[in-house]
């Protein structure tokens, strides 16, 4: 855990650096810059190679990848970037406990199929038999939503995680390892996920995992010194974004699918599998008390406590409410 904490303590510096730097006014700006991932295919990738978030809100969005989603964090902390897509919430929340002010401003994508580990096949190590992996090696990339996954099927199966050697890798390095035998179980997703399945098999399905409460969703974040002098333009942004999922939910998104799928680095029939394990909430699901209404809010708070209870982070904050920013998503509702 020493890598994981070492990140974690430079995300913090670079938070408390910016949190004394002022967010460009918007009036000022004529550029920004949004987070994503490669590989993992989305609606509003359709709207970006259109040129539609350029057109809506009047300014060049400038799109960078991202291997993780705390890297979008430490970049977000820096203020080389403006807005991520599709961060995952395990590492929001290592960021916001550890002091950075960033905020949720909504949910990207629920995907509880799309996010798991991968014990290697020569083990025939299942379910029944979990407690296995007591002293395996593993690959997970650490604060994220595979890392969340991860240290809460540990939990469940009651393996003793102090006794694995447990090494922070991207889920595509995560593959990699699995593939060549270099470690004994692989945690991921996307296309990582995919290829690790080549190799091995899973302990829980989406649905076991659910009902056990180990929930997987992206929310769409930002820092809030740039929300709170950019919320029209956030709002714009968030409205172009539903509109795109909506366009999707609707059945018909034939028409998307090449855009999104050349976008993401991955061909059609990839990009139809992947996205038919996601689920992408309406704005009034959003703003629900499932979601954004307490739902969220309340789910980063136990993901907090289990991050301090497995040593990853030192303490987590009393209430994550002010993780939350509707204000932006609410205005997009009504445009």
């Amino acid at each position: 855990m020493k890598l994981f904490r070492f990140a974690l303590g430079l995300v913090a510096t670079a938070a408390t650096f910016v949190m004394g730097v002022a967010a460009p006014a918007q009036s000022q700006m004529d550029e920004i810059t949004v987070a994503y991932f490669l590989e993992w295919p989305m609606p509003f990738q359709y709207a970006k190679v259109n040129g539609t978030y350029d057109e809506e809100l009047g300014v060049t969005v400038k799109w960078v990848s991202f291997d993780t989603g705390t890297a979008m964090s430490a970049a977000m902390a820096s203020g080389d970037v403006h807005i991520a897509v599709s961060q995952g919430v395990p590492p929001f929340v290592v960021a916001t406990s550890a002091g950075q002010d960033i905020q949720i401003v909504d949910v990207a994508v629920s995907y509880s199929d799309n996010d798991n580990c991968v014990v290697a096949e020569a083990l025939e190590i299942d379910a029944d038999s979990a407690l296995e992996l007591e002293g395996k090696k593993v690959a997970v990339p650490l604060g994220t939503a595979a890392h969340y996954g991860f240290l809460s099927q540990m939990t469940h199966f009651g393996v003793d995680i102090s006794t694995l050697d447990i090494v922070d890798q991207a889920p595509a390095e995560g593959a990699v390892s699995l593939a060549q035998g270099d470690v004994d179980m692989a945690c991921g997703w996307g296309g990582g996920l995919r290829r690790m399945v080549e190799f091995g098999n899973i302990l829980l399905t989406g649905a076991e995992k659910e009902e056990l409460g180990i929930l997987v969703f992206d929310v769409t974040s930002s820092p809030a010194g740039f929300l709170a002098e950019n919320s029209e333009l956030v709002a714009k942004f968030l409205k172009v974004t539903a509109d795109a999922n909506a366009q999707w939910n609707s059945g018909d998104n034939a028409h998307m699918v090449e855009a999104i799928a050349t976008d993401a680095g991955m061909d059609a029939e990839a990009t139809l599998t992947t996205m038919a394990t996601f689920k992408f909430p309406s704005v009034e699901d959003q703003l629900s008390a499932k979601w954004l209404g307490g739902g969220a809010q309340s789910f980063m708070k136990g993901v907090a406590d289990i991050f301090v209870t497995a040593g990853s982070i030192d303490s987590a904050l009393g209430s994550y409410e002010d993780a939350v920013n509707v204000g932006p998503l609410t205005s997009a509702s009504e445009m």
